[in-house]
């Protein structure tokens, strides 16, 4: 099997300009795009789930996709990272570029992709070891060793989760001793820690209580001041609240991308209109 080579140079052409109707708009505040999406399809085996979406999604910005479930937003989160490709029969048409760079080369370090695209999953995942090896594994795993070095990572990482001054004094104890939204919030800082571009969020709060989803809200508009955050949600108060620019699917096409003010308060589309002011979905 041919060894992974590195994430390619970004590519010099633009994509091609999209189609009239593909529900794409840009960002207004000219945000260079972080992630480019041109005319995606994705398939579960016979089943289409994402048809023909294009967006650009901006740097250092939190974009929310909302939708009714099996609309395809987790799909296309998921695509992100290729973390769809851990499902068989799974194919797609179409690019993503991620910071000018197609991650659908041959060769691809899926490994190093995963690193620059982190994911924060909507049930709380940390493994069973002490806090500190929680937000030091993908160091460790990356060949850092110096203790120094581990200690100010952890550190600055639950500093930037704002985790830093409910755990620094049980660093050493099991994260799963830390109640959900903490946990959360750990799994938050294990991601950071490798220093991502983007971070995914499958709703990382729909199993949090209100306090805990307040903290993880507020870490959100901290972190976008660093990071490119794409975020999935089924709250429509919470993509109100956290998000930059919001995309609305339904049945596996973007109906609608636009600023969330916008979104939400001035749609361009019927279906969009109905689904944020709760008459479906």
């Amino acid at each position: 099997m041919p060894a992974p080579v590195p994430l390619p140079a970004p590519l010099g052409a633009p994509l091609a300009t999209p189609k009239p109707g593909e529900g794409v708009s840009a960002p207004a505040d000219a945000v260079p795009p972080k992630i480019r999406v041109h005319s995606l399809d994705f398939f579960y085996g016979a089943k289409q789930a994402l048809h023909s979406v294009t967006l650009d999604i901006p740097a250092k910005r939190a974009t929310a996709f909302i939708g009714p479930s099996g609309c395809g937003k987790s799909t296309l989160l998921r695509c992100f990272n290729r973390m769809n490709d851990l499902v068989d029969g799974v194919r797609h048409t179409g690019r993503i570029l991620v910071g000018g760079q197609d991650i659908h080369v041959p060769n691809l370090d899926v490994i190093e992709l995963r690193k620059r695209v982190g994911m924060v999953f909507q049930k709380s995942n940390p493994f069973p070891k002490s806090i500190y090896e929680n937000v030091a594994y993908g160091l460790r795993i990356a060949g850092v060793t110096h203790k120094a070095a581990l200690d100010n990572v952890v550190e600055k990482s639950l500093h930037r989760a704002a985790l830093w001054d409910e755990a620094k004094d049980r660093l050493h104890e099991s994260a799963l001793g830390l109640s959900g939204g903490q946990q959360q919030r750990l799994c938050i800082a294990r991601a950071i820690a490798v220093e991502p571009d983007v971070i995914l969020m499958d709703e990382p709060c729909s199993a949090l209580d209100p306090i805990a989803t307040a903290k993880v809200e507020d870490l959100i508009h901290e972190l976008k001041k660093e990071f490119t955050i794409v975020i999935v949600t089924h709250n429509m108060q919470q993509a109100a609240r956290c998000s930059d620019r919001t995309a609305f699917f339904y049945l596996g096409k973007l109906v609608e991308y636009a600023e969330t003010r916008t979104i939400f308060m001035n749609p361009a589309n019927p279906q969009t209109e109905a689904y944020v002011s709760g008459r479906f979905g």
